[in-house]
C-alpha cells in the first residue's frame, strides 16, 4: 500500500522544462539565475521539489565525466537537500541519461519511470510525458533505443566532444521543427497527453496528473481528475504548488 504523506502546512512544488544550455550560454545563464532565484523563495515552506524533466537541454553522464556548467542550479538544489527538502528529478527526453552522479553528489532522487504519490489523501501521477498517448510512433521507437543499456554503452564509447556535439545538433534541429508549433491548446481530440489521461483514468483514478514536455501551461478537468501541464521556463516561467487541498499553477516574476 502506498504511503500517505501528511504535509502539515508544507507544500509540494513542481516545475519542468528549464532546457538549460539553449539557445546559447548567455541566455541560458540568465534563465538559470531566474530559476535559482525562484528556488530560494520556496525553501521556507517546501517539503519536496519535483523537477519533471528536461531540466537540461542535454545531459549524458560518463563514468568519470559529467556535463560542465549549471553550477548555480546544482548548488541551489544541493542546498535544498542539505536542509532536508527532498528533490525529485523525473527524467525527460533531453536528460534521461542520468546514471548516479546527481544522486551521489547532490542527493537528488532520480526517477526514470512515471511515479505515483499520495499526499494528504490525494493521489498524484507524475511523468515528463514524452512518448505517452496515441501517435508519434517514430519517437517511441527512438525512445526505446535511447533507453536501451547496450546503445547507451555504445554512445558512451564516443569522446564527449563528439557525443555532445551530435546531441546539440539534433536538439537544434528538433527545436527548429517543433518549438514554435502548438503554442495554443489544440483541443481535447488532438492533445495527446489529454488522451493519455483519459485512457488511464478510464481504469484508475488519480486526483491530479502532472506532466511537462508540452511547453504549455494547462490546468483542466478530465473525468473527475485535474490534468496539469507545467509549461516551461523559456517562455512562461510557470510552476505548480500542492498544499494538500488543491494544486495550482503560478507564474514566477523576478523581483
Amino acid at each position: 500500500m502506498m504511503q500517505n504523506a501528511i504535509l502539515n502546512g508544507k507544500r509540494i512544488y513542481f516545475a519542468s522544462d528549464f532546457h538549460l544550455g539553449i539557445p546559447d550560454y548567455r541566455q541560458s545563464r540568465l534563465r538559470e539565475d531566474i530559476i535559482v532565484s525562484w528556488i530560494h523563495t520556496i525553501k521556507q515552506d517546501a517539503l519536496e521539489l519535483h523537477l519533471v524533466g528536461d531540466v537540461f537541454d542535454f545531459w549524458f553522464e560518463y563514468r568519470h565525466v559529467a556535463p560542465k556548467g549549471f553550477i548555480r542550479l546544482l548548488a541551489s538544489l544541493a542546498q535544498l537537500t542539505d536542509n532536508g527538502i527532498q528533490v525529485h528529478l523525473h527524467t525527460g527526453n533531453h536528460d534521461m541519461w542520468m546514471f548516479g552522479y546527481l544522486e551521489q553528489e547532490i542527493g537528488i532522487i532520480v526517477h526514470h519511470q512515471p511515479q505515483v504519490r499520495i499526499w494528504d489523501g490525494k493521489k498524484v501521477y507524475i511523468s515528463h510525458g514524452d512518448g505517452l498517448g496515441p501517435g508519434d510512433y517514430s519517437y517511441k521507437i527512438i525512445k526505446r533505443i535511447f533507453r536501451n543499456s547496450f546503445f547507451q554503452w555504445c554512445y558512451a564509447r564516443l569522446h564527449p566532444n563528439l557525443a555532445f556535439g551530435i546531441a546539440q545538433y539534433l536538439s537544434r534541429q528538433s527545436r527548429k521543427a517543433n518549438f514554435d508549433a502548438n503554442q495554443s491548446y489544440l483541443g481535447d481530440d488532438k492533445e495527446w497527453l489529454v488522451q493519455y489521461c483519459q485512457s488511464v483514468l478510464a481504469t484508475t483514478h488519480y486526483d491530479y496528473m502532472v506532466f511537462g514536455h508540452r511547453h504549455l501551461p494547462i490546468n483542466i478537468e478530465i473525468k473527475g481528475s485535474t490534468y496539469i501541464n507545467l509549461g516551461d521556463w523559456i517562455r512562461y516561467q510557470t510552476y505548480a504548488t500542492f498544499d494538500g487541498a488543491c494544486m495550482q499553477l503560478h507564474t514566477y516574476r523576478l523581483g
